[in-house]
């Protein structure tokens, strides 16, 4: 490799590293190419849509079970908690039903 590419080389990456990217080269399989580059992509975006994608994934490969009173957390945060709904079911006349 001449000089020259090597000084390319050189200007490209610390102009990615300018930016908080990072290249590097990952082993993989062939069919899983395009997933592997679009997930990165996406990570690279930034914003609330790469956050979530890193905690999913993070959350996988850690290969830690999920905590529990997550379904517990999830109810608790909704904006219906402390409002006054009425959830009583009201009871009719019962149908009969022919089999």
């Amino acid at each position: 490799m001449s000089n020259s590419q090597k000084r390319a080389i050189q200007n490209y990456r610390s102009r990615l590293g300018e930016r908080g990217l990072a290249r590097f080269e990952v082993l993989g399989l062939d069919a899983d190419r395009t997933l592997i580059r679009e997930m990165a992509r996406r990570l690279a975006e930034g914003g609330t849509e790469s956050a979530r994608l890193r905690d999913v994934l993070t959350k996988t490969v850690s290969g830690d079970p999920p905590k529990k009173g997550g379904v517990y957390a999830w109810l608790r945060s909704s904006p219906l908690v402390g409002t006054d709904i009425d959830l009583e079911r009201v009871k009719g006349k019962v149908r009969e039903i022919d089999l």
